[in-house]
Formats: structure tokens, C-alpha cells, sequence
């Protein structure tokens, strides 16, 4: 579609009834609602028990495309489209089922147009816990219970009292970094981090628990501060650690800070088992029509999953309501959908493939894209780009941001084409950097040219108010129109060849430029930013038995000159262990511009030392 946008389709083209049928008989079962109070099981969102999707006809009535698929991907009844949970296989149901009214080839297993994985969700507690406190023993689940991502382990050992359980340079109180925690259990109290100022991460008790798991601790207590519940285990997203650790009530918080401060001994048994479920990308493929372009594939992808009922990752922690995530990312999602169609219903067929596909699990850490690249569909090799669109839906000024510019020499000049085609062109912010906090990322640590279309962030960001009426339904449209014809452009020939594009690796930022609101940094909690001491790591955020993995690292800095690579597993950082993204963040932030330090990564199974000195975040 380069000469212009066409007139609008009518209601309900033929894919869309077909989409209607094939909903109706993907689940059957008893309906579930996000209202009322919610139980363990309900926040479990568990697939195993018979569930039913809401009807597309009843909650979309006479909207079209693509605001109908954001405002039925948005609807409170899909709960919010969690990872692994009853939402977003109703989400993921509905894509597939759009794809395959379109003739999309399913390329998943089976002949499938999913591609299933593995994801731990929870973990449920077994029945030989116990906690002994110099001699008194504790009611699990009264006063005690393990977090969900605790190990399950018993040890006996000697408490030791951590108070904040951070270090806090250049204070009188900070005592933390003296304590000796190997091989002691640590009492710490995130309630005093809070009041003192302190970052939510340091507040956060999994972070906690990962600091000391770093320092070797045999394992972790965290108090409540008055007025919190125990967690429960079930809801807890976050991967495993590699030692037990437990919360303790208000009500008894008191006697086992006495027995940590008097030095006494614990005995401490936790005993969980991980909840593992599937989690799905949708696929679908277009097949290209000449014989040996075909080979060749254009990704064209969006995340479909948000929230759930918030908590982790919400910027509105406390409220557990339903999080619809209308623009992260049911637009971008709908926008994917919509190319799609365009690519099949008009204009010339592409020579080369072009594979749809919505993942799962970005939220997370990238899961289902970086789950993808591991294990692709269509060889990685062949891949010759990949578009991505994660918050599309609220265009202002008519601006959009395109990250990924300079991964690829050709694409300024064919965006500008592409942009110059469309009825109404959209004023065009580049950003040159390949890396960020979404599903691009995935690709271009495996050197794929990438673009990523973006409408930036907004007040109702990872809150419960990011609803569908909130849409920019126009500016949707055309954003999908735009992406359409840079894939035409890659896909279809002009002049009997198609575009060969020349791929650039680090591709990171101009000299001082701002990254992304929202956008995560190197060894940061997912989609906060730091402005701290520099190594300039791209972190893998999948999650791993031990360890961070890298994806790639920047053109310059300090990771590069010490010799790291794409592909390294950083288990060690200035003497620090490294369990995960968490401890590589503490380790991190523990050091000041200019300290060198040592680090130890795993290279192809061999164990290696390497040495950097830390730079400045600009």
C-alpha cells in the first residue's frame, strides 16, 4: 500500500465472522469474572479446570478493526491477559483464531498456530514446613510462610540481624556491608528501608533475599511491617532462588528480631512445589510467492500479555484490580493484526514470508521473544528484519517514535518513503539503539535489523485506567498502515528485487540522548531507570536457574573493552555472587564510576575472569 491508504473496510469482513465461529468452540465450560474478592485459586488463573472466553460479537457489538480487537483483548473479563493464565489463552485463542480466518499457515507445533513453552507461576506450599526460633517454634502459615520463590531446602544455622538488608554508603547505620552472612540465616526488615527513603527495590523483598543470597547467606527472614499480610506463594511470578526465604507476621516479627539481635540459632525447613503452566506465542505465517524468496521472512510481532491483577510490575502496586493494558499492548497487538490483514487482503502478494506473531510473557522479561530466538520456527538465519509495535494506541502530535533506526542502513530512507505514502504522514522521532524494553530486543542480540514503533507513555502506564476508550482509534489505523508498507517494502518486489538490507551492530544511542520513558537499563529492575556507575551490559531478562545472561554489549563501553560478549553468563561482580537480574543490580549499584572491578562469567562452559572499570551513566 504505497500510493496511499484505501477506504475502509466494511463490518465484519469475512475473516471476522469466521473468527466469531471458531471462538465459540476453542473453550467451553463454566464463565469466570475478575469480581469480588479474589482467592488463591482465582489469582492462579489455573487452565486445567474447564473455562469459558467471552463472546467477541457481545463485547466488541458493531466496532471495527482494529479498535474492536483492542477493546475485546481489553476487556475486564480477560483478566488482564496475565502470562499462563485463563485471560490470555482467551487472548491468545482470539488472535489465532483471526489469523486463521485470514489463511494464515499455522507453523507451530502440531500444525498449530501456537508455540507452547514452559513458565513458573507460583508455587504451592507442601506440608513439612516448619521454623524454630532458639527453640520456639513458629505456625507456618499463622506466623510464618516461605515466599513463592523461595528454595526449598532445611537448614540449621546461626541468625544474624541485617536491618534494612542494603548497604547505604557514607551513613553512620550502615552495618549491612560489615556483616559476615555466610552461612547464617539474616534477619532483615524492609518496613525501616521504606521509611528511611529508600528506593522500592531496596523495599522489595526479593531483592532482599537475592542480596543475601549473593553474600552466601543459608538463608532469609524477612519482618512484615505493621499492617501487611503474608504473601501468598501462589501469585508469585518471579523465578526461584537458591536459598530459603520466608516472611514472619507483625504479631511475631518482634520475637525473632530479639533472637537475631542476641545472635541466637534457627532451624529452618521450606518445602514448596514450583507451578509450572503453558504459556503461548501465537504464529502465522504468509507465505511468500516466489520460489526462493519464500525462504526469506519479515517478523512482524507485538506482545499480547499485560498485568493481570497488577502487583508486580504495576505503578500502582496496591490496588489488585484488573490491569486491561488497552495500549501495552492490545494496540500494538491489534496493529499486528490489522497488517495482516491489509497483507493478505490487498495489493500484490509479498515474495518473501512474513510471519505474524503475538508473544507472551514480555512483561516478564522478553519470555515468549526470547523463547522464540532459542527455538525459531523460521530459521534465524533467513530472518531479514523484524518489526515490532509495543504501545501504538495513544498518538499525540501526531509523533512516533521508531527505535532501531541505525540497526540497519536502509531504514531511514524507507520509513521516509513509506511515511511520504500514507494519506495523513505521521511526524517521525528516531532513535538509532536496537536495544530496549520490549520483543526487538530479542532479535537484535541475534544481529537481525529491527524497528520499534512506539506512541510513548502516559499517566494510565501499568495502571488499572489503561482502558480502551482512551484509544487513539485513528492514529491506530494509520500507525498499522505505516508498519504494513515497511513490510510491502521489505517483503515485495520493486523493479524485480526486493530490499537487501545491510545490518549495523551497535546500534546504541546518540551521544547523550535520552533513552525511552519506561525503557529498561543495564542490571535495573524491568523498566526503571538508573543513572549510576556505567558497564554497559544488554541483560537477557529470561529467567535462569543462576546467573545473568547477556544479550549483547554496548559499542564503547566499559563491558566491551573488558572483554565481555553476547552470550555470557555473569555469575560473580566485584566478588559479589550473582543469582539473578536482581543481585547484578545490587552488585552494580554497590560500586561508584571508576572502581574497577572483577568479573567472572561462563563462556561455553568454561569459567572466565575478565576486569572492567566502570564508567558514567551519561
Amino acid at each position: 500500500m504505497m500510493t496511499g491508504e484505501p477506504a475502509r473496510p466494511p463490518i465484519l469482513p469475512t475473516p471476522w465472522a469466521a473468527l466469531v465461529f471458531l471462538l465459540l468452540s476453542l473453550a467451553s465450560g463454566s464463565s469466570f469474572s475478575p469480581t469480588g474478592e479474589l482467592s488463591a485459586q482465582e489469582l492462579l488463573a489455573d487452565t486445567t479446570v474447564p473455562y469459558a472466553c467471552p463472546d467477541p460479537a457481545t463485547v466488541m457489538g458493531s466496532m471495527e478493526p482494529p479498535l474492536a480487537h483492542v477493546r475485546y483483548l481489553a476487556d475486564d473479563a480477560l483478566e488482564g491477559r496475565d502470562t499462563g493464565s485463563r485471560g490470555a489463552r482467551c487472548a491468545a485463542d482470539y488472535i489465532a483464531a483471526y489469523f486463521q480466518g485470514l489463511g494464515l499457515q499455522p507453523v507451530g507445533p502440531g500444525e498449530s498456530h501456537f508455540q507452547p513453552f514452559r513458565v513458573r507461576m507460583g508455587a504451592i506450599l507442601k506440608s513439612d514446613n516448619a521454623l524454630e526460633i532458639s527453640g520456639g517454634e513458629l505456625a507456618p502459615e499463622e506466623d510464618w510462610i516461605p515466599f513463592g520463590f523461595s528454595h526449598s531446602g532445611s537448614v540449621t544455622a546461626p541468625l544474624v540481624y541485617g536491618g534494612p538488608g542494603v548497604s547505604r554508603p557514607g551513613t553512620p547505620e550502615d552495618r549491612f556491608t560489615r556483616l559476615e552472612l555466610e552461612g547464617r540465616i539474616v534477619v532483615v526488615e524492609p518496613s525501616r528501608t521504606r521509611e528511611a527513603g529508600q528506593g522500592t527495590l531496596a523495599a522489595d523483598p526479593r531483592f532482599l533475599a537475592s542480596v543475601a543470597a549473593g553474600r552466601r547467606a543459608a538463608g532469609v527472614i524477612v519482618l512484615l511491617p505493621e499492617g501487611s499480610r503474608l504473601p501468598d506463594p501462589t501469585t508469585e511470578r518471579r523465578p526461584g532462588l537458591g536459598i530459603p526465604a520466608v516472611a514472619v507476621a507483625p504479631s511475631a516479627a518482634e520475637a525473632v528480631r530479639e533472637a537475631a539481635e542476641a545472635e541466637g540459632e534457627a532451624r529452618l525447613v521450606t518445602s514448596l512445589e514450583p507451578r509450572m503452566v503453558e504459556a503461548r506465542n501465537v504464529v502465522a505465517l504468509l507465505e511468500g510467492s516466489d520460489p526462493g524468496l519464500k525462504k526469506e521472512v519479515v517478523v512482524v510481532g507485538a506482545h499480547y500479555d499485560h498485568l493481570g491483577f497488577g502487583m508486580e510490575g504495576s505503578l500502582d502496586p496496591d490496588a489488585r484490580a484488573v490491569h486491561n493494558g488497552a495500549d501495552d499492548n492490545a494496540s500494538g497487538t491489534a496493529a499486528v493484526m490489522e497488517a495482516a490483514r491489509r497483507m493478505v487482503e490487498e495489493g500484490p502478494p509479498p515474495a518473501r514470508s512474513v510471519l505474524f506473531v503475538a508473544f507472551t510473557g514480555e512483561e516478564k522479561g522478553l519470555w515468549g521473544s526470547a523463547h522464540y530466538v532459542e527455538e525459531p520456527l523460521l530459521p534465524l538465519e533467513r530472518t531479514v528484519a523484524m518489526l515490532n509495535m509495543d504501545m501504538v494506541g495513544r498518538l499525540r502530535d501526531n509523533t512516533l517514535t521508531v527505535y532501531g533506526t541505525g540497526t540497519a542502513e536502509e531504514w531511514p530512507a524507507l520509513l521516509e518513503e513509506a511515511n511520504r505514502a500514507l494519506a495523513e504522514p505521521l511526524v517521525l522521532a528516531s532513535v538509532n539503539d536496537g536495544f530496549g524494553a520490549s520483543d526487538h530486543s530479542s532479535f537484535y542480540g541475534r544481529g537481525i535489523p529491527v524497528l520499534h514503533f512506539f506512541t510513548n507513555t502516559h499517566p494510565q502506564y501499568h495502571r488499572p485506567q489503561d482502558d480502551w476508550d482512551l484509544i487513539n482509534a485513528r492514529g491506530l489505523e494509520r500507525i498499522a498502515g505505516l508498519v504494513e508498507d515497511v513490510t510491502r517494502a521489505l517483503a515485495v518486489p520493486v523493479g524485480g528485487e526486493v530490499v537487501a538490507l545491510t545490518p549495523i551492530q551497535d546500534a546504541g544511542p546518540p551521544h547523550g540522548q535520552a533513552m525511552a520513558p519506561g525503557e529498561a537499563e543495564e542490571g535495573d529492575e524491568p523498566r526503571r531507570r538508573s543513572y549510576g556507575p556505567y558497564l554497559g551490559t544488554i541483560p537477557d531478562m529470561t529467567p535462569r536457574d543462576h546467573g545473568v545472561r547477556i544479550t549483547g554489549v554496548r559499542e564503547g563501553s566499559p563491558a566491551e573493552s573488558a572483554g565481555l560478549q553476547g552470550g555470557d553468563v555473569i555469575v560473580e561482580f566485584g566478588g559479589a555472587e550473582i543469582t539473578d537480574l536482581y543481585a547484578y543490580t545490587y552488585a552494580l549499584r554497590d560500586h561508584e564510576p571508576g572502581d574497577e572491578v572483577t568479573i567472572v562469567v561462563l563462556r561455553d562452559g568454561e569459567r572466565l575472569s575478565l576486569t572492567a572499570v566502570l564508567g558514567v551513566r551519561r
